[in-house]
């Protein structure tokens, strides 16, 4: 059975900072990653590891996802690391960083399991996309082990693999967009780099059952960014969506919350067509618009979102 805790708002944190490892896990976000990858210096990569044992064993998560970013598959740590964590009982699951083929995927379920053949539930393997073969492969990874839970697009390494020419993380290049004729006035209309990842991930993750967690907004000190990345992933389906700072929590949550007249009308909508089914229709019109059942799946979904 799928996990089905909340992991609307993910907080990324170094496992060498044990400060702020103790802060993440007692803050409000629905999941906590410590990371052992990109956010942890060579030297410290051993002590990230045993910071990331302790806390896991020391700390009080309550009843957040708790997850640890793994270094990469062709790394010389990964080994140590999974031989460490798979027994750790609190831990979740892991992220596997630059995914790219199913193969290494397996490999790592496998260890995992050979390190704990005792233990009572799979680690759950959440699989990072953040590079150009990774998302042309993103359907075969989603696929790779019945032990992957989760797709995570991560949208800095992504830009920089595909040659983006972005200057913030989670951010188009302000040169990407389209500017009209001269008989428009040359007006000029912004476009959106990560429209494509974001949407090829997420038809994977609902092709297989998986959640579906968008990449971090680098500006994490502004909040009308940090709100409006959030907006765009929730309004896309995204279950969730990373952060790097405990500000951004309350933006990113808000959200993914439906507001009240989000569900005054998904419920008018669930309302209006039981009354059509009663009469023997199957669709009916409610203030102007013709709806049917798959208006009625959207709703449902805006309904236990709020639950």
């Amino acid at each position: 059975m799928r996990d089905q805790r909340p992991g609307r708002v993910v907080l990324a944190v170094p496992a060498h900072r044990s400060r702020l490892v103790a802060k993440a896990a007692a803050s409000g976000a629905d999941a906590v990653f410590m990371d052992l990858e990109d956010a942890v210096p060579l030297a410290e990569k051993d002590a990230a590891l045993d910071e990331a044992v302790h806390a896991l064993s020391s700390l009080d998560w309550g009843e957040k996802r708790v997850a640890v970013r793994l270094n990469a598959a062709d790394s010389p740590f990964i080994a140590r690391e999974i031989r460490a964590l798979a027994g750790c009982s609190r831990l979740d699951s892991v992220i596997v960083p630059k995914a790219e083929r199913p193969g290494d995927i397996c490999a790592i379920a496998d260890q995992l399991h050979a390190a704990t053949p005792g233990r009572s539930s799979p680690v759950a393997l959440e699989l990072l996309i953040e590079t150009a073969l990774g998302l042309v492969n993103v359907e075969a990874l989603a696929a790779a082990h019945a032990n992957v839970a989760a797709l995570h697009l991560g949208v800095g390494d992504f830009a920089a693999s595909i040659g983006a020419r972005s200057a913030e993380i989670g951010a188009s290049p302000d040169g990407y967009r389209h500017v009209g004729s001269a008989q428009s006035g040359y007006a000029s209309a912004p476009l959106d780099l990560f429209a494509y990842p974001m949407m090829r991930l997420l038809v994977a993750a609902r092709a297989f059952g998986l959640r579906a967690i968008d990449g971090p907004c680098g500006a994490f000190r502004d909040a009308t960014l940090t709100a409006s990345s959030a907006q765009k992933a929730a309004s896309m389906g995204f279950d969730g969506k990373q952060i790097i700072h405990p500000d951004q929590i309350e933006p990113t949550l808000r959200a993914f919350i439906p507001s009240a007249d989000e569900l005054a009308q998904a419920r008018r909508v669930i309302e209006a067509m039981d009354n059509a089914e009663a009469l023997g229709q199957g669709a009916v019109t409610l203030d102007g618009r013709m709806i049917d059942h798959a208006n009625v799946r959207m709703a449902r979904r805006i309904i236990a979102l709020a639950s």
